[in-house]
């Protein structure tokens, strides 16, 4: 492979020789992973070694890996990521490029990475720069399609991934678009897939297979809400998931009989939620929830996360620390400030003009008759709007304002880095303007985003729901402002369509979200550079896991491997 040239060798002429677990403690003494040598105290070595391997399937961009091993120096290193597997292009692109900087720990970020980051140099010659890096770095980062790839090179690059240690832990989630409520929406309207068509329901059961060839300690699996009342065949989905993943070679062996590598031995597992179910009472379903809001993630994201502990480890896990919820404004207000654009002919003058206009619109007069605080909150905005300088933004705009009073300050923010990647904003139509503009100052003044049936008559969109009955719309809120004092709304990949669910709180700037702003919501750190265009962007950020909640889920698992039991040979073996 060309080490200026991102990407992965094909797996056929990677891995088309070989057995797929032999040689693992060869592979091991080679490239130093944990479990290359023994030690009389194999416990002791679990606890003091300073990198657990993880394994994280369908990764996406890298949001949960990047909470387990983090680059930003604030702890020490407990976990450490040896492979992600990902189908989709530009976020197997972003996670090599995120296995590159994970290379130099504990050393310090390359100067180069910030030249990057700057657009002072291109991706290939950052890689040229640092070959050896980014050699291992495509051995880090895999792309391939769990299913299609068979499963014989599956288990090759997992084993030589891991190097001979028995002690890691297992990440990720199967797709969840066919779980999500918005998904069993349209399929009732036959447009997207069918129960009889859709085969990623059945992704799991390739994370299952993993599970029963390896056994790891610990995995977690995280997947979309909706799976709660999911159901396939006529029967609820999360029931059998769950019983799938207590007992995975019961599972599979039902499913389609496929060959298993059990290692002389077999297990089950115990699974827990991280969230306090409520006292003295049994763990139900909706306990797998995790409301990121209570959590210190500045967003209502509800996700199921399940904690599996294999049956011989002896130990119950503790709970996340609910937190104080983060208000939007704590991340956004220190963010550089952006003007939108027009989707035609677009100039600062241009722009300006067409907001303006707003001035002489009737429904202002009227506004100002019905609804005073917010006309004057508009007249203000419009004021501001004509005496600014704002530009789009950049791939890079230099910054030097700060997150104050908040611990995710040190989380996001560089101090080397100077400014934010991924800034840069839409271009949107005439009328889109107006109505953020609008709605945007109605928040402000009351504290909620407006439903269709307080816009004015002229800022309705132009279809027969919004104008005929407006307010029975099944998307009444279409035009959806993120509230400043208050967590935001999940942030979800269908932001790369359009901007109207997430409008800018602040109405001087008339705006979507940023891929950046997108991103600190979801608690990325701000050197987390998304790879590709902006709409591939703005979908890897939608389908991530954040990292700060993923921190905490790793310190978690790592109590959990402390406190372990499990015998001897089951963790750090030679």
């Amino acid at each position: 492979m060309r080490v200026g040239t991102p990407g992965t060798p094909d797996w056929r002429s990677e891995f088309e020789s070989h057995d797929p677990l032999a040689g693992v403690h060869a592979s091991a003494a080679r490239t130093g992973y944990p479990g290359a040598t023994s030690e009389s105290n194999p416990v002791k070595r679990s606890l003091d070694h300073p990198a657990v391997p993880l394994i994280d399937l369908f990764a996406g961009p890298g949001g949960l890996c990047e909470g387990f091993s983090p680059l930003n120096g604030s702890a020490p290193r407990r976990f450490r990521s040896v492979l992600s597997i990902e189908m989709e292009e530009t976020a197997h692109r972003t996670l090599q490029l995120r296995a590159f900087l994970r290379r130099f720990a504990p050393r310090p970020i390359p100067h180069a990475y910030y030249q990057y980051l700057r657009e002072e140099i291109s991706l290939e010659d950052l890689y040229l720069a640092h070959p050896a890096e980014a050699e291992a770095a495509s051995r880090d980062a895999w792309r391939a399609e769990l299913g299609v790839v068979p499963a014989k090179h599956v288990r090759r690059r997992i084993a030589h991934a891991l190097g001979g240690s028995e002690n890691w832990v297992l990440l990720g989630g199967p797709p969840c678009q066919p779980f999500s409520i918005a998904g069993r929406s349209r399929n009732r309207s036959g447009t997207r897939y069918s129960d009889g068509q859709e085969t990623r329901h059945r992704l799991y059961l390739e994370y299952l297979q993993i599970i029963a060839d390896f056994w790891p300690p610990v995995f977690v699996m995280e997947n979309v809400r909706g799976l709660l009342s999911a159901s396939y065949d006529g029967r609820r989905m999360f029931t059998r998931i769950q019983e799938d993943l207590r007992d995975p070679v019961r599972a599979i062996s039902r499913e389609d009989g496929r060959g298993l590598r059990r290692s002389g031995r077999s297990h089950t597992y115990e699974l827990y939620p991280i969230s306090a179910p409520p006292a003295d009472s049994l763990i139900g379903d909706g306990d797998f929830v995790v409301r990121c809001e209570d959590h210190g993630v500045p967003q209502a994201r509800h996700r199921i996360i399940i904690l599996g502990i294999r049956n011989d480890l002896g130990v119950r896990p503790k709970y996340l620390v609910r937190e104080e919820p983060v208000p939007l404004r704590t991340v956004l207000d220190a963010m550089p400030r952006l003007r939108s654009g027009l989707s035609r002919g677009d100039d600062p003058d241009a722009w300006v003009c067409v907001v303006s206009s707003v001035r002489r619109q009737p429904w202002l007069r009227r506004l100002s008759a019905s609804d005073p605080a917010v006309a004057s909150r508009i007249v203000k905005a419009l004021s501001r709007i004509e005496a600014s300088t704002l530009t789009r933004g950049a791939e890079f705009v230099a910054s030097t304002r700060h997150i104050k009073g908040h611990s995710l300050g040190q989380w996001i923010e560089d101090p080397r880095l100077d400014g934010v990647p991924n800034h840069s904003t839409r271009g949107h139509i005439p009328e889109d303007l107006h109505r953020y503009l609008f709605a945007a100052s109605f928040a402000r003044v009351h504290g909620i985003s407006p439903t269709l049936h307080e816009f004015p008559q002229e800022l309705l969109p132009r279809h027969r729901n919004a104008l005929n009955g407006h307010a029975e719309t099944p998307f009444a809120d279409r035009f959806r402002v993120q509230i400043r004092d208050r967590p935001g709304t999940t942030v979800v990949s269908h932001i790369s369509k359009d901007g109207h669910y997430y409008i800018h709180p602040d109405p001087s700037q008339c705006r979507s979200l940023t891929v950046r702003e997108a991103a600190r919501i979801q608690t990325f750190p701000d050197n987390y550079r998304f790879v590709g265009n902006r709409t591939a962007q703005y979908t890897q950020v939608g389908n991530a896991v954040p990292p700060w909640l993923a921190r905490q889920v790793a310190v978690i698992v790592r109590d959990v491997l402390a406190r372990s039991t499990s015998p001897k040979e089951l963790l750090w073996t030679g």
